[in-house]
Parts: C-alpha cells; sequence; structure tokens
C-alpha cells in the first residue's frame, strides 16, 4: 500500500504542500520484510528484491540517539520513555499501534544517517503479516507542511491519499482489514474500494481518508519555559557579540510547535468525544457511547461502573458512598480479542469494593486515580474481589487511570480505563484529560438519569391512573389500549374504564381531559374516580354526565374534558349512550360486517356548564362490536379528522383473530395512513377500548316474581334449586339455595307490600338478584351470638365471590355472585 500517481508509482511531489513519500513496509510473524514499496527504497535505499525476504531489523537500523544539544527530540530514538522503540517494534514486541522518530543508517550506497518519523500498527489475521510499517523523511516532512503544524501530529498531513496494489504477497488480507488502519472507514466502504482495485487491476488514486493515528506521539521535547530560557540566553549572548544569533526558527522553534500539536491533540479528542456522547437521553446507549468513545484511542479496556440507585431508576443517590454501597457493572469496551473479558468480569453484575482498592479511593473522594503500573500485590488485592474467577492475567503489569462520573458533586459512578503493557503508561496529562472527560460524561448520564427517572415516574402515575380491566364481563368481553403521546407529553388526560352494574350490565367509559401533563393526569384521576362512583350508583347516562359536568366545575374553571358513557344490557340487547363533546363510537354488526359512526348527540364537553345532555339508546345484536376511543387515534395536526375517522370506520370492520388482535389492527392502520400523508405521525395520547357484545342468551336467564310473604322463601329456595339442575350446576346449589333464602328473607322483611323479584343469570358466572320496593340499602352488621338481626349478610360475605346493592327507580336491588367452577 503506498501514496499512488496516475501512473502508479509513488507521489513524490514535495512541492504540494502536506504531501511527501511514505514508505510503506510488511512484516511478518518472523520478523522478515513480505513489502518493500517504492517509497521504502527512496528512503532507504535498498531495492524491493534485496529487501524482500530480509530481517526487518537489519534494513532499518537505528544509528543511535539524536543529540540533545543540536535537536530539539530529546535523547531518545522513540516518542516517549515509556514507548517502545522501533528495534522493539521490529521485532513484534508490540501489540498496539505505536509512533516515533528514529535516526537511521540507510544501505551502504546511501547518504548518511536519515531522520524520519515513522508508524506501526500490528495486523491480525489469518494471513503470515504481523505489522505494517509507514515511515516519512522528517525534514522533507516538516517542510512539505510550512509552518502551519508540527510533523505527523494528523495522519491526512502525511497521506491522506492511498493506492492499493495487488503485487505483494496477503494483498488481499490485508485490504480486506483497511478499517483496522484507518478506523474510520467504514466495512462497505473498504469492500468497494477492494473490489475496485482486484477487478481493474490498476490502483485507486488520490482516495481521500482522514484520521488520526491511533496513538498521541509525546516528541520527548523539553518543556517550554525550558527551551524560552534557551532562546533568551542566545539572543542575550548574540547581542553581546559572544554568538551569532539565533536562527530565525529551529530546533526550539519546531519542538514547540509539537508541543503546541499534543496539547491541540488532547483538546480536540476532548471535543470529539463531547460531540459523541449524549446524542439520546436512553441511559444504556450513553453508557455505550462513553466507553465506545475513548477505546481505543485514549485507552484499551473501559470498564464502567453506575451505582444501582441510577441503574433502577430510582433518583440521585444521597451521601458518599462506602464499603457497602453496590456498584453495577454497565458497560466493558476493550480491544483484546473477543469474549475475554466476558465471563471475568460479565456485564450485569453488582458488586461492592473494600477500603484498599484505588476505586474506593476514586469513589470517595471523587478525584481520578492515576496507577502507572498494577503491581503484583495490587492486582492480587483487586481479584480478591472475583471470588473464583483470575482477573490478574488481565490487569497486571497494565497501566490504569480510575476516573469519577460526578453530577452535582455526588459520584454516580466511575470509569476503569486500562492500557497494554507495550503503550506507554498513564501520564499526569491523561490524569487531566481523564478528570475532564468523566467530568463531561457524568453530566451526559446525569441528564439521562433524571429522564430516565422522571420517565419511570410518569409511567408510574399513568399506569396507576389507569385501571386493569377484566377481559370478561357478564355478557361481553373487553380488549383496551392505551398509548401514551411523545416522549414530551407521556403523561395525559386520556381514559377508559369498564364498571359492574345490577342486572349484569357493564358500565364502558372513555374520558379525554384536555391538555397534557401532570395537571391534566390529576384532572383525570378525579374524573375517573367520580365516574366510577356515580355508576355505581346507576345512574342514567345523561344524568351521570350532568353531574360530573357540576362536579368538574367545582373543581376549578380550567377542568375541560371530553366523555363518552355507554351501558350495555346484554339481557335486553341494548346500548344506552350519552356523549359530552367525545368523538363518536364504532359499531360493527356482527352479521354482515358493516361498520358505522353512530349518530349521537354531541353536547358539550365536561366543564363548560349550562348545557343539557342527552340519551339514546341502540338495538344490538350478539357478536356485534362497540369501538370507543380518544381522538389522539384519528386526529393529527394539519389533517382533517375526517380522514381519520373514515380510517378508524373501515379497519375496525376488519375481520381478527382475537379483541386484541384487533386493537393492534386499527392503531397500525391509522399509523400508516397518518405516515403517508407526510404528517409526521401521533402527538397525543390514545385510549381505546373495544367490546364485543355477546349477550346473554334467554335460556340463560331464569326470573320470577314473589309475594311479599315469608312463605315464599321457601318457594324461591325451590325455583334456584331446581333452575340449577337444569342448567347442571348442581354442585352451586346448596351455597346459591342458603344465599338466594337469606336475600328473599331480607326483602320479605323489608318491603312495603310489593311485589319481590327474583333472578338468576347464568353468564360466565352465577348471579343471583332480589329486588324489592325498599330504597334502605343494607348495612353489614357485627351480629353477635345473641343477636337476631345480622347474619344474614355476614353468611353472604363468607360464602359469594362478589356481591352487592344499588338503587333502583322502584327501590334497591341486592345481587350477589358464583364462580361456575365452585368458590
Amino acid at each position: 500500500m503506498e501514496r499512488g500517481s496516475p501512473d502508479g508509482g509513488p507521489a513524490a511531489h514535495s512541492g504540494v504542500s502536506g504531501r511527501v513519500p511514505l514508505a510503506v513496509v510488511v512484516i511478518d510473524g518472523e520478523g522478515l520484510v513480505s513489502h518493500w514499496s517504492t517509497g521504502a527504497r527512496r528512503l532507504f535505499g535498498y531495492a524491493k528484491e534485496e529487501a524482500v525476504g530480509r530481517p526487518a531489523g537489519d534494513l532499518l537500523p537505528v544509528s543511535g540517539a539524536l543529540p540533545q544539544d543540536d535537536t530539539a527530540y530529546g535523547d531518545h530514538d522513540v516518542l516517549g520513555p515509556d514507548g517502545p522503540d522501533l528495534g522493539s517494534t521490529l521485532d513484534g514486541r508490540t501489540s498496539y499501534p505505536a509512533a516515533g522518530r528514529a535516526r537511521l543508517t540507510p544501505a551502504p550506497h546511501g547518504h548518511g544517517r536519515i531522520d524520519v518519523l515513522w508508524w506501526a500498527y500490528p495486523l491480525v489475521g489469518p494471513g503470515p503479516e504481523r505489522l505494517l510499517v509507514l515511515a516519512a523523511d522528517a525534514a522533507r516532512l516538516t517542510a512539505a507542511g510550512g509552518a502551519e503544524g508540527a510533523p505527523a501530529d494528523r495522519m491526512e498531513r502525511i497521506a491522506p491519499g492511498f493506492a492499493l496494489h495487488t503485487d505483494f504477497p496477503g494483498a488481499d488480507e490485508l485490504a480486506h482489514r483497511l478499517p483496522d488502519i484507518l478506523p474510520s472507514m467504514s466495512v462497505g466502504e473498504s469492500a468497494r474500494i477492494v473490489a475496485q482495485v482486484l477487478e481493474l487491476g490498476y490502483p485507486v488514486l488520490e482516495f481521500s481518508q482522514h484520521d488520526r493515528v491511533p496513538v498521541t506521539p509525546d516528541w520527548g521535547v523539553p518543556r517550554r519555559a525550558e527551551r524560552r530560557a534557551r532562546r533568551r540566553r542566545a539572543e542575550a549572548a548574540a547581542a553581546a557579540g559572544l554568538a551569532p544569533a539565533p536562527e530565525a526558527r529551529g530546533a526550539d522553534d519546531e519542538a514547540e510547535d509539537l508541543e503546541y500539536a499534543a496539547v491541540r491533540e488532547h483538546l480536540e479528542f476532548l471535543n470529539e468525544v463531547s460531540g459523541r456522547i449524549g446524542s439520546s437521553l436512553d441511559l444504556a446507549r450513553t453508557i455505550q457511547e462513553v466507553s465506545k468513545a475513548v477505546v481505543p484511542r485514549f485507552t484499551d479496556v473501559a470498564g464502567t461502573y453506575l451505582r444501582e440507585q441510577v441503574v433502577a431508576g430510582e433518583g440521585f443517590p444521597d451521601g458518599v458512598p462506602d464499603e457497602t454501597t453496590m456498584w453495577h457493572r454497565v458497560a466493558v469496551e476493550h480491544t483484546d480479542e473477543p469474549g475475554r473479558w466476558d465471563d471475568v468480569v460479565p456485564v450485569g453484575e453488582s458488586m461492592p469494593f473494600p477500603a484498599h482498592t484505588p476505586f474506593f479511593q476514586c469513589m470517595t473522594s471523587g478525584d481520578p486515580v492515576l496507577v502507572p503500573r498494577i503491581t503484583e500485590e495490587m492486582g492480587n488485592a483487586i481479584a480478591s474481589q472475583f471470588e473464583k474467577r483470575d482477573i490478574r492475567p488481565l490487569i497486571n503489569h497494565r497501566s490504569m487511570l480510575v476516573v469519577p462520573l460526578k453530577a452535582r458533586n455526588v459520584v454516580l459512578g466511575f470509569m476503569i480505563l486500562l492500557r497494554h503493557r507495550e503503550r506507554p503508561v498513564f501520564t499526569d496529562m491523561d490524569r487531566v484529560t481523564g478528570a475532564e472527560l468523566a467530568a463531561r460524561a457524568g453530566l451526559v448520564l446525569d441528564n439521562a438519569r433524571m429522564y430516565t427517572y422522571q420517565e419511570s415516574v410518569a409511567d408510574t402515575l399513568q399506569d396507576s391512573m389507569l385501571p386493569h380491566i377484566e377481559p370478561r364481563m357478564s355478557g361481553c368481553d373487553i380488549a383496551t389500549r392505551y398509548l401514551p403521546g411523545t416522549l414530551l407529553g407521556r403523561v395525559g388526560g386520556d381514559w377508559f374504564d369498564s364498571v359492574k352494574l345490577p342486572g349484569a350490565r357493564t358500565a364502558l367509559v372513555v374520558g379525554d381531559v384536555m391538555g397534557h401533563g401532570l395537571n391534566s393526569a390529576a384532572m383525570m384521576g378525579q374524573l375517573r374516580t367520580a365516574v366510577q362512583t356515580m355508576a355505581a350508583l346507576d345512574l342514567p347516562p345523561a344524568q351521570l354526565l350532568r353531574n360530573l359536568d357540576d362536579l368538574a366545575q367545582r373543581l376549578g374553571e380550567h377542568y375541560l374534558a371530553t366523555c363518552l358513557y355507554a351501558v350495555y344490557d346484554p339481557i335486553t340487547g341494548e346500548l344506552h349512550l350519552a356523549n359530552a363533546g367525545h368523538i363518536p363510537p364504532v359499531l360493527v354488526r356482527a352479521v354482515d360486517g358493516r361498520s358505522e359512526l353512530l349518530d349521537l348527540p354531541t353536547g358539550a364537553p365536561i366543564g363548560v356548564g349550562g348545557v343539557p345532555f342527552e340519551s339514546v339508546r341502540v338495538r344490538v345484536a350478539a357478536g356485534d362490536r362497540l369501538l370507543m376511543c380518544t381522538d389522539g387515534l384519528v386526529e393529527v395536526r394539519g389533517e382533517d379528522i375526517g380522514v381519520g375517522l373514515a380510517t378508524l370506520v373501515e379497519s375496525a370492520a376488519h375481520p381478527a383473530a382475537s379483541m386484541d388482535a384487533a386493537c393492534d389492527t386499527i392503531i397500525r392502520s391509522l399509523a400508516a395512513t397518518f405516515s403517508e400523508a407526510g404528517s409526521g405521525g401521533r402527538k397525543d395520547d390514545v385510549a381505546l377500548l373495544m367490546a364485543r357484545l355477546n349477550g346473554v342468551a334467554s335460556t340463560d336467564v331464569g326470573h320470577w316474581r314473589l309475594a311479599p310473604d315469608p312463605s315464599e322463601v321457601s318457594r324461591a329456595r325451590d325455583l334456584v334449586r331446581a333452575r340449577l339442575r337444569d342448567w347442571g350446576l348442581d354442585a352451586l346449589a346448596d351455597t346459591a339455595v342458603l344465599l338466594a333464602g337469606e336475600l328473599v328473607t331480607n326483602a320479605v322483611r323489608h318491603t312495603h307490600g310489593g311485589r319481590i323479584g327474583l333472578r338468576l343469570v347464568r353468564s360466565g358466572r352465577l348471579l343471583c338478584e332480589v329486588e324489592d320496593d325498599d330504597a334502605t340499602l343494607p348495612t353489614l352488621l357485627s351480629a353477635g351470638p345473641g343477636d337476631e338481626f345480622g347474619r344474614g349478610l355476614r353468611i353472604v360475605t363468607s360464602l359469594a365471590k362478589e356481591w352487592g346493592t344499588s338503587r333502583t327507580s322502584g327501590g334497591k336491588t341486592v345481587w350477589f355472585e358464583l364462580a361456575l367452577s365452585g368458590r
């Protein structure tokens, strides 16, 4: 791989700013050269035929240190005191990308020693190639770069354009690993380039791929103050005539440029990380973004731990953590082979950390903790926390930096950063960089944590205010859906409900409080409770809405809501409905599958006041379906509500395998309609209730009139036993006869002389009702051994699955239910 030119040769146009020839050398696992580019021949003096197959160390001999007195690059032939030198790199003693500056002695027919900048990239794969080395003439690079920047502070300053050649061994394998060399390149882009090279047979010219060198060079430069002092001394000596004036730009200037580049590199890294994290308020995604932002550029391993309260969404943790604080491992990102860390430190594990560990020091002080190298002793202490799992091979002799993730001066978690032993250890500058990185990450995580917590509170509030409706009521099956609005308005005022009424009837309710947020949700809770209370009084639909309107006006002038209230009588096959400004319901006829919007008096919204409400009765047949919903399902800003209503009517008629499937079909149809219209989708919350009106057959109902005479109690018992025998419910006969006798006895005792009604209904459960003309509701009393009254309802309470009482227009009804399969 080398710089391309139109004729396939090296692009050695030094006159072009920022472009210089690159030497490209590929070395196999035995340290032998397997590829030697034209640029390598020009830089080092050896021809390809001389170089391929020879040890790399023989071709690239390091001639010694760069003398500090005439250069500004320190006394090493490497980037820094802790980095690998070129000799050890060529011997294969590095497993991480490295870079440096070295003085080499070229081929015998070359011209003196040359000062080069080099980069080494380990190669992992099935082929024999194990190392890619790039090198450039430092002097020529500086001249090409001009005064704009330091040598090699960015990859694109050296070689922004590459050409792939297929004339060296392993070219195919190496080309497929382009993303390993240039991490910003996508796999698809790499495949496209390789395919073009292999198919057309000539290089890709001036392919532009800008990327950072994965290591940040520490060029071994003296500190700025030392350089400036040296320059001042030289200027003073020149002024006194003791020495010639210093050159306008020399080694000091170049070294200062290098230091500026290093500082700029750190700042750009922090800015880049800041741009990559915080793209979402999702806590899990934010954690992944933070981990991936630092690996591999800043560290080789990043483990993130958060306090359990943060992960569980339980709000902001209080106080300083201690040895009992549980820390949840939420992410482990690394450059090792896949799966190496998974068994030893699995994501999802919770554990405390004792006081003798650097992790405890970090979490209690809130400051970064730097460990240049993890010693055997420290490795043993850390490994003791992992029980039977030996973590020491993963951490010993590595450099470690532990940084706290803080927000509002409270430690939410911490990150453990590890570098391979071949990589330079963390420095004080890295500590500062890590602390700044952690501070930014902590704020982003806290924002995500707050959002997650508020979202959890909103969902809990909304769930607590919506009823858990039984799917089977007397004579009908019910399915419901609630969809919150946008992420900014998850709490809304839409609701649905069902209420069991006397006579096997069911009240169905859908309402919509205007607005969003906690105020609307609180108002919805009040109105829903009021509807349940008034429905239990068996008020007619119009009267119930009238009372609800009065209540809303008493609660406040801003209480506005729409409401649709329907009572289904499965015995008579009738719907009794009233509407308060709500969208009309849809009725799907079972006989022909036809669906229609019911024509109801619209009425005014609840809270307007002074407007009468009307009710209508609609005959229905067994199998018909009633669909009630809020306007969020059919109305989207910028679209005519008529479009949504038409889609609602059409989709409601579609056959479905179940009630739940029918609800899902309706929701998908409406979403597709608005998506095709380009309206941007639904923003309001949605409440949807569907009821299949099964009815109760006349053969499942027994109804008798009794005289207000004590002798009728025995007759009532005989009637109940006979009917249960006909229904095949002999197992319930004894209990039902006993309880029916108690209710009829009470009715005979309290009636004003009118007739007494007794009714049995078989519909999922056995319902027994006793009606009389006394409006006084019975009360459960504490009956003593000698008391004559109060024991009847005690028996009913003990043996019935449910029981209740309600007023009627002519008196009251007392009822009880028994499960058909026994109690």
